[in-house]
């Protein structure tokens, strides 16, 4: 009953407005898989720069495509891209991390030589050469993305790994005659979900700027998909004369990434076990 209470006091407000927020994206790139109230690529000149109506609820842009509809598709398109780059970055980083940081010696050090080295770049600037390489694609973005985020992961996984991998539990299982590589997946790995857990949650939202930069900077995912970065670069020469063009997508951006961090807060609060006797 205290645990219930406590949940519903002022202090977990950030779980319950950032679940709603959060919910509420996932819930547009749901219905926009089988309804949106216009083709979101569908161009109509004579409609170009209609304003808010019952019509078009967030007007229209210079092509006269209905702003809501493309809102809905770039939520769908942000998610999917978000999601999956930060599943690729948990897999390789967690992976690399992980199994260099449970091995030590040589080989830990030359990868985390490595990782030292990627982690100078920033991931957007290191993102931006990716796809300059690859060009704009919607898994391009992903890959990008993916990569410039393994090394944070990966820097993670070692760290949670190097505290665990002379525990009593651990020594005990080699002691018993278990193979090391038993021991790693057994013993070590499942207690790398957590940190990696709350990691992730702030790492969606980076994800979800970063593809809305890449998008705005022509280098995300081409026209005519709908994009939330795209709609404002397309919008930022309009603004005088229709302003909703870069309005909503840019609510929307805001609200998404504002649900994330306030989700990634309550996360980190519930699970890290440093904050559970803060009161």
């Amino acid at each position: 009953m205290t645990y219930l209470f406590s949940l519903l006091s002022v202090r977990r407000a950030n779980l319950w407005i950032g679940g709603f927020l959060v919910g509420l994206l996932v819930l547009i790139a749901a219905v926009d898989l089988v309804y949106t109230p216009y083709n979101p690529v569908d161009v109509d000149l004579y409609a170009r720069y209609a304003a808010p109506s019952a019509a078009h609820w967030f007007g229209t842009d210079a092509f006269g495509r209905d702003v809501l509809s493309r809102i809905m598709a770039g939520a769908s398109l942000s998610l999917t891209v978000s999601v999956a780059s930060v599943v690729l970055a948990l897999a390789a980083g967690t992976l690399i991390g992980a199994i260099f940081g449970y091995v030590g010696g040589w080989p830990d050090r030359l990868a985390g030589m490595l990782v030292d080295a990627l982690m100078a770049f920033p991931g957007l600037l290191l993102a931006l050469g990716v796809m300059t390489v690859l060009g704009p694609s919607k898994w391009g973005v992903v890959l990008a993305l993916g990569l410039a985020y393994t090394p944070s992961v990966s820097r993670i996984a070692r760290g949670a790994v190097l505290s665990l991998r002379m525990r009593d539990y651990v020594e005990a299982s080699r002691t018993m005659g278990n193979r090391e590589a038993w021991t790693f997946v057994r013993h070590v790995l499942p207690h790398c979900v957590q940190p990696l857990l709350i990691f992730s949650t702030s790492l969606f939202g980076s994800a979800l700027l970063a593809e809305s930069a890449l998008s705005f900077l022509g280098l995300g995912v081409p026209a005519p998909e709908p994009t939330w970065g795209g709609m404002l670069a397309d919008g930022r020469s309009a603004i005088d004369q229709a302003f909703w063009v870069v309005l909503f997508p840019g609510a929307a951006i805001s609200l998404a990434l504002f649900g994330i961090n306030l989700l990634g807060d309550a996360v980190r609060d519930l699970l890290d076990p440093r904050l559970k006797e803060v009161k």
